[in-house]
Order: structure tokens, then C-alpha cells, then sequence
């Protein structure tokens, strides 16, 4: 019986230290910092093994700002929507504490769309149809209150779109983070080169960051990419978790796994926000700071993916998050005695 107690003493310690962190109550308010989020809010038609959809909320944007939501941070989305993007789905991202006044609409436009079928597997995808629309045309304006936002989170544009954004900027970011992807690599290079040089971290998938640099080896990519000018190098694995990298440091942060994965769509952008979001909510940007970023990105990513699109983001509690920020724990800590014998 007094083992059991102290089972059940040591569980409540661990939750309640885990409580503090989520809601950041160690640390001071003044701390928190902006956080300008820079990307697409959209509609997405999706289809998976598990069913369809017919046009749902969905953008980088929309998927970064709902996740760093989760710290209550203050955030700006700069993004441009079309006459035909419904005002519940602003009202919705209000209701998040977010700053929509960087959301431009154009009342004669129609909101950027895209529209997609998932294989089996669910790691590959068929791009059915894109509409840039209101998108083509895309001039982000940073609310002047945000200026000086000092975490900066550059969504999947063209790098000549996200290079403007940091030109905006009245003072320098104390941290800027971007996501890309193979297109803009086949498109864009010397432009998306251009900007990474001046971003401290990016976030890519493996097939991306081969591509980026040519090499096979994820350890020797990372390098290259660090030669390029961020200081850290975040590659995502899907499936198979998130590997962080700063000089010869590495981090490797597995993917929960989950009976089923719904959809999805946006859970590396989920990533993102998580990531962006809690190192907005702490301040602190160091590497092992950067190890609870990638934690909280992962943890929040888990659940983009058990239902369609925004879904599961709009309405998830913080003890949804407590309770599975636990099971990653349990996942990954483990003792082990070493000697010389083994």
C-alpha cells in the first residue's frame, strides 16, 4: 500500500510540473513574446481511405496559428483571403487570440484552394487540384503593432514573399523560422537561398533537405544547411518523428504512435506552431530550450491527425495536451545500468 502511495504522489508531482510548463506559470508574463505568423489560410478538399470532405478550413497559416494557440501567445496572422472566406472562420481565429488585422480580403476574390487524395499509406498523396487565386497576388502587410514581434514564423510561400516579410520588421527578430518545400527548390533556388541566409531555423522534410543539398545522409545535409546560415535545422520524418540539429549537437524526438491517423494534412505546419509557439510563451531560444519546442510540436501534431483538416486543433483542451505530453514521456525516458560487463 505505501508503494502504491508513493506511485500515486510521484504521478501527481510529474503532472503538475508538466501543468506549469504547458501554462508557462514558471515564468514571467513579460517574458512571452510576439509571434508574426506568415503563411496561407485556405480551403482544402480532402480525401483519405477513411472518407472525404468538400471544402474546409484549412492554410499553413490557419494550422500554425491554432497551434501555437495552445500557449496564448500573442500572435499576428499576415495572410490574404478571398470575399468567399466565411467570417466564422475569422471569428474562429479571433477566439484563439489571434490578430487577424494582417488577414487582407479581397471581397471581389476567391480564397486560395487546394484539393487532395492520400494513397493507403498515407505518407504519399496526389494533388487533385490548385487555385492560387486571391494568393497569385499576394503583398503581405505586417500590422505595424507587430513590427517588432520578436519570434518571426515564415510559413511554406515563395522565399521572394517571405524575404519582404523580414524586410518589414523595424527591429531584428530574435528569432526567425521558416518552412519551405521541394517546389520552391525546383522554382525558386537562388530566391529561397537568398533567404535562408538570414533565418535562424528551418523546418523541412527529409526529401527536402536531400534535395536542398544533394547529400543522402540526413547528419551531412544538416551541416550543409547550417553553412547556409541557420543555426539550427529542424527535418521532420513524419511518421517517424523529428530529428533537431545545432553544430554537433542532435536531438531525435520519435513520433507517438497512434491507433489511426485520419488525415494528415497540416501536421507539419502543426509542428511548426507548436514549436514557434512555445519558444514565443518562454523566450528562451536555446538548444535545450529547443528540445522542449520539438516536443510540444510533436505532441501537438499528434492530434491534427485524428480527424479532417483543422478539426481536431479547433477544440482540444489543455489537459488533452497534459495527458499526452505524459505518454511522450513515458515513450522516451527509460534507465539503464552500464558496465563493464555488457
Amino acid at each position: 500500500m505505501l508503494q502504491l502511495d508513493v506511485f500515486i504522489f510521484k504521478k501527481n508531482i510529474l503532472e503538475l510540473a508538466l501543468k506549469r510548463l504547458i501554462f508557462a506559470e514558471n515564468y514571467q508574463v513579460s517574458f512571452m513574446s510576439k509571434l508574426v505568423i506568415v503563411g496561407t489560410v485556405a480551403f482544402d478538399a480532402i480525401e483519405t481511405p477513411f472518407g472525404k470532405t468538400d471544402k474546409i478550413l484549412g492554410g499553413a497559416a490557419t494550422y500554425i496559428g491554432l497551434s501555437a494557440s495552445q500557449f496564448n501567445v500573442d500572435s499576428s496572422i499576415v495572410s490574404i483571403a478571398g470575399g468567399d472566406f466565411p467570417q466564422d472562420y475569422l471569428d474562429l481565429l479571433s477566439s484563439k487570440n489571434i490578430d487577424i488585422s494582417g488577414i487582407e480580403i479581397v471581397k471581389e476574390g476567391k480564397t486560395f484552394f487546394w484539393s487532395g487524395r492520400y494513397h493507403n499509406d498515407m505518407n504519399s498523396r496526389d494533388t487533385l487540384v490548385t487555385e492560387l487565386n486571391t494568393l497569385a497576388d499576394f503583398n503581405p502587410i505586417v500590422p505595424e503593432s507587430y513590427r517588432d514581434a520578436e519570434i518571426v514564423m515564415l510559413g511554406n510561400l515563395h522565399p521572394l514573399v517571405q524575404q519582404s516579410v523580414l524586410n518589414q520588421m523595424t527591429t531584428k527578430p530574435k528569432l526567425v523560422v521558416l518552412d519551405t518545400m521541394n517546389f520552391w527548390m525546383d522554382c525558386a533556388l537562388e530566391d529561397l537561398h537568398n533567404v535562408i541566409k538570414n533565418v535562424d531555423v528551418i523546418t523541412i522534410n527529409d526529401e527536402e533537405a536531400r534535395q536542398l543539398t544533394g547529400e543522402y545522409s540526413l547528419v551531412v545535409a544538416a551541416r550543409k544547411i547550417h553553412d547556409m546560415g541557420p543555426k539550427y535545422v529542424v527535418i521532420k520524418k513524419g511518421e517517424h518523428g523529428a530529428l533537431l540539429f545545432h553544430n554537433d549537437n542532435v536531438f531525435y524526438a520519435p513520433a507517438l504512435p497512434l491507433e489511426a491517423v485520419f488525415d494528415p494534412t497540416g501536421a507539419g505546419d502543426t509542428f511548426a506552431g507548436g514549436f514557434a509557439g512555445y519558444l514565443a510563451k518562454t523566450g528562451d531560444t536555446s538548444f535545450e530550450n529547443m528540445k522542449n519546442a520539438v516536443i510540444y510540436g510533436s505532441t501537438l501534431a499528434s492530434f491534427c491527425v485524428e480527424k479532417f483538416g483543422t478539426e481536431r486543433m479547433q477544440d482540444l483542451s489543455s489537459e488533452e495536451v497534459l495527458k499526452r505530453l505524459l505518454q511522450f514521456k513515458q515513450l522516451t525516458q527509460f534507465e539503464i545500468v552500464l558496465n563493464d560487463n555488457l
